[in-house]
């Protein structure tokens, strides 16, 4: 069953989304690239990422850009852990991989590592926002 559903501009259906999103991407569906399972992995983390934003009251642009969106909580006053920044990496995702022929397929270590690192960027978002 889905989660319960929050207006646009409340940080929980952000994080709401974002488990959405490492839902799929923890899902191994079969039929699938690991590109676009990465890619999910992604979306968990910049919307996990966009929530904090949301919650710390700081307009943020509509972009795929992790290590942006970061910076821009820094500079309102939060502080990024390491395990946090790492998910910088994973913006590469969000384009590259999508389409054919722009960068070698993904391997499932690579898998394996994107979706750690959104399951990261989710919890630390949990802890600031429920």
């Amino acid at each position: 069953m889905p989660p319960e559903r929050f207006s646009p501009d409340d940080p929980r259906q952000w994080l709401n989304r974002a488990r959405s999103n490492l839902s799929r991407a923890k899902a191994k569906i079969p039929d699938t690239y690991l590109e676009d399972q990465c890619f999910d992995a992604q979306q968990a983390a910049e919307k996990a990422i966009k929530a904090v934003l949301l919650k710390k009251g700081v307009t943020f642009p509509y972009v795929h850009d992790l290590a942006r969106l970061l910076t821009l909580l820094e500079q309102a006053g939060e502080e990024i852990p390491d395990v946090v920044r790492q998910a910088e990496d994973l913006t590469r995702y969000a384009v590259l991989t999508r389409y054919p022929g722009l960068t070698e397929p993904v391997t499932d270590a690579y898998y394996q590592a994107a979706v750690a690192s959104a399951e990261a960027v989710v919890r630390w978002a949990e802890e600031r926002i429920t």
